[in-house]
């Protein structure tokens, strides 16, 4: 084995020991992610990082051997930074750096960096049975779906953390905005989005936000252009998918047409059991006279017209809570129910990935999560999901 090849596969391993793991496939397209984005140095220091913020000082503690100094290791970390291999946070003036799970992490911030090549191995890797095993196995996904502001009630007596403007109210300055990878990808690969034909529709807050400006991958806006384009996303349909903690880092707004993660949701037999929201759609037959605006606004195949009478029905295991289907219905035969028992998301990303970490499944807890949804398939009618 050469040892350009060993680096890779050295990192290849230290990534998958993290919170969001990087597993081997028989493709070897996860090494070929890495060489697009790593050079052999780079991938070596960044087995010296882990999944924690830490300061250079510790970072150099377990990278001495391979760099002279402290300050040569930081000119490194940050030019792999700019290329979206690792994470860095600026905290109180102090410069922290992290490994980056490729999604969401590496692969987002490839945005201004694409090559057929790269999507050609990003998607042979994501398509692999053993990354979709390993990213549906985390004990909390890393996103969550809210409700759309029109959806909502009075009554839901909705918490802080599932209502969209305070989301961006009580974020961290700055906020920026930028492409969505999803749809840019779709064009790439000579597609278009079905819902909209805007491109900058994500946000950034915070240190993230810091993130997306010092790599010039977006652009600064103010809470009032934050707000406003959340509202236009809303408008033309997106489904509103925040990091999955109550302060948001990000806000994605999602296409069922374009998006990797309702893609993914698409192909589970189960989904909402590896999903996090707090709302579900419920339908009124008798009111319903079936239009079907609620299917045509479902992204994920959830509300149904169907059946001789030609009434609406909602697939519980399907439905995630985006209450698009609500404000376009004329006879408010569709509303949005919250959950029996709602479930408060982390605090921040590192308590997120403190929590992925201390449950990591081991092979065993991912071949029960094979087994689920092989009998999952089975029982709902759906094997051909299995292939």
């Amino acid at each position: 084995m050469e040892k350009n090849e060993k680096v890779y596969i050295d990192l290849q391993r230290h990534l998958d020991r993290q919170a969001i793991g990087f597993p081997a496939t028989k493709s070897g397209a996860e090494l070929r992610i890495l060489k697009h984005i790593f050079s052999p140095n780079e991938a070596e220091i960044a087995t010296c990082l882990t999944y924690k913020f830490e300061p250079i000082e510790m970072v150099f503690e377990r990278a001495g051997h391979l760099v002279e100094s402290p300050e040569r290791l930081a000119e490194i970390l940050c030019g792999i930074e700019k290329k979206g291999g690792i994470e860095l946070k600026i905290k109180d003036g102090k410069r922290l750096y992290c490994n980056a799970p490729l999604v969401v992490g590496m692969y987002e911030f490839q945005l201004d960096k694409l090559t057929q090549g790269f999507l050609k191995d990003f998607d042979d890797y994501t398509s692999d049975k053993k990354f979709g095993i390993e990213f549906i196995s985390t004990k909390l996904p890393q996103m969550r779906t809210i409700p759309v502001a029109k959806s909502i009630q009075p009554q839901h007596h909705i918490s802080t953390f599932d209502e969209v403007t305070m989301l961006l109210h009580q974020a961290e300055a700055p906020f920026a905005i930028f492409e969505c990878i999803c749809r840019k990808k779709k064009a790439l690969d000579g597609g278009a989005c079905q819902v909209t034909n805007r491109k900058e529709t994500c946000f950034g807050s915070g240190s993230l936000a810091q993130a997306v400006l010092r790599n010039g991958i977006g652009r600064e806006i103010t809470l009032d252009e934050s707000l406003s384009i959340l509202d236009e996303n809303q408008k033309q349909g997106l489904v509103l998918q925040p990091s999955n903690t109550e302060k948001a880092e990000f806000i994605c707004s999602c296409c069922g047409c374009c998006c990797g993660m309702l893609s993914m949701h698409k192909g589970l037999p189960k989904p909402v059991d590896f999903w996090a929201s707090n709302y579900y759609a419920a339908a009124d037959m008798d009111a319903c006279n079936g239009c079907g605006n609620c299917e045509k606004r479902c992204h994920v195949g959830a509300a149904r017209v169907s059946g001789q009478k030609q009434k609406i029905s909602v697939d519980l295991n399907r439905c995630i809570g985006c209450g698009l289907c609500v404000p376009t219905c004329p006879r408010k035969a569709i509303s949005l129910q919250k959950k029996p028992k709602e479930v408060r998301p982390p605090r921040t990303r590192d308590d997120l990935h403190d929590i992925i970490m201390s449950n990591k499944k081991g092979r065993f807890g991912k071949l029960k999560v094979a087994g689920k949804l092989m009998i999952d398939a089975i029982r709902t009618g759906q094997t051909h999901l299995l292939k």
